[in-house]
């Protein structure tokens, strides 16, 4: 019999973070608390009690909100995210604009919650790490560092990626260490944020497609972040004028105002939304919450990407240009019956990527389960099916696969 994990929200190490760090963090939050005395060592990471003389920062109740530096346990590989203040997006754009698509409309208000946004498109370096986990998690007598996958823990597992198809495909526009990881579907970009928050304690998702637009703008309402003229893009961009041979190193480009790099262009970037043709339509008038404004996936693909990549031309690159997964055609290269949930093998997908998110107020179990797991039975089946044949592999993401990962690197 199969266990659904999209069915099960009583995962253990996310109770135990949510008791631990169950603060608000809005100024003009209703009865709001304050930050407790001390905080974990691994969940200090980006508060800090005193107002910072230099540098960004988000002031919340009992603290400041400020940038930080994090490395993935048992790796020297690091990461480093950005706070975002709240506020309010525009999502989408208006009817005039030049390059404007139908499915970019029509425009909704949506409220944004201060938020951190990775400082740049998640690395190979980083994306490896997890792709490692498939060795660790087949091999027994690699996994001394953690608990073996059983019907009582099964919720709190993960899936890892199995290797690549065609490596050299994938590659072939480079791996360099410093360059966007690409080709991962949504369901394993998820679960990379489920495996980061397991293994930090720190809960980490995918951004919103609101959310995504709010921090690509800057606080602009223009069609880019630094301007209405696209004349000043490839300062901002790596794209088709001036990335023939793939995507550069991530942080190549100047930042958008809130200093996040490659924003517009280099690769497109994962959301957690489904696609629609007619664009907000279904949200209509009035402010919308993030979590009202999500268009959760009702197909198996469908789902939105944003910010253009390398590949594409300059109208692509704009904060409000919106772009659908579509399965068949991305997978299109790829010989295994069923097809990979965890990778695509056909382009545009050597040139999607995806941007790590970490909300200020840690989201309710009910709600960050849907960030991290399944959202089609199709999906379901699919991973299952690989994983009783022997091609898939489940693990336990918990801080003591930290020295397994070092011990096989």
């Amino acid at each position: 019999m199969r266990i659904s994990r999209t069915k099960i929200f009583a995962c253990n190490f996310v109770t135990a973070f949510f008791v631990s760090v169950a603060f608000w963090t809005t100024a003009n939050a209703e009865n709001p608390a304050t930050l407790p005395a001390t905080l974990p060592a691994t969940l200090s990471d980006g508060i800090s009690k005193t107002k910072p003389s230099t540098g960004p920062f988000v002031e919340i109740v009992g603290g400041f909100m400020v940038p930080y530096s994090a490395k993935i346990p048992g790796t020297e590989i690091g990461f480093e995210m950005i706070p975002i203040s709240g506020g309010t997006v525009k999502l989408g754009t208006p009817a005039d604009e030049a390059g404007r698509a139908d499915d970019e409309g029509p425009q909704a208000t949506v409220k944004i919650d201060p938020i951190w946004v990775g400082k740049t498109e998640l690395t190979w370096g980083e994306y490896k790490t997890y792709m490692g986990l498939y060795k660790i998690f087949k091999d027994p007598q690699k996994m001394s560092g953690t608990r073996k996958v059983n019907s009582s823990n099964r919720v709190d597992a993960i899936t890892a990626p199995t290797p690549l198809y065609m490596p050299t495909h994938t590659f072939e526009y480079g791996e360099d260490p410093q360059q966007p990881a690409v080709t991962m579907t949504q369901y394993a970009a998820k679960q990379y944020t489920k495996w980061l928050s397991g293994m930090t304690g720190v809960q980490y998702r995918l951004p919103t497609e609101a959310e995504w637009e709010y921090a690509a703008r800057g606080n602009s309402i223009t069609p880019y972040s630094f301007d209405t003229d696209a004349s000043e893009l490839e300062n901002y961009a790596s794209f088709d004028v001036n990335s023939p041979d793939g995507a550069a190193a991530v942080g190549s480009k100047k930042p958008n105002p809130f200093g996040l790099h490659d924003i517009h262009g280099n690769v497109w970037e994962w959301t957690v939304d489904g696609y629609s043709e007619k664009g907000f339509a279904k949200l209509g008038d009035g402010l919308k919450t993030m979590e009202e404004a999500i268009q959760w996936p009702t197909k198996a693909d469908s789902r939105v990407v944003r910010g253009g990549g390398w590949q594409d031309p300059a109208d692509r690159c704009r904060s409000g240009s919106r772009m659908s997964s579509q399965d068949e055609d991305w997978k299109g290269e790829d010989p295994n019956s069923p097809l990979s949930p965890w990778w695509y093998t056909t382009d545009p997908a050597r040139s999607v990527g995806m941007r790590l998110v970490r909300s200020a107020t840690p989201l309710p179990k009910e709600l960050i389960t849907k960030f991290w797991e399944y959202d089609h039975e199709d999906i379901e089946s699919d991973v299952e099916f690989r994983i009783e044949e022997g091609r898939g592999a489940l693990g336990l993401p918990t801080p003591q696969l930290a020295e397994d990962i070092k011990a096989n690197q």
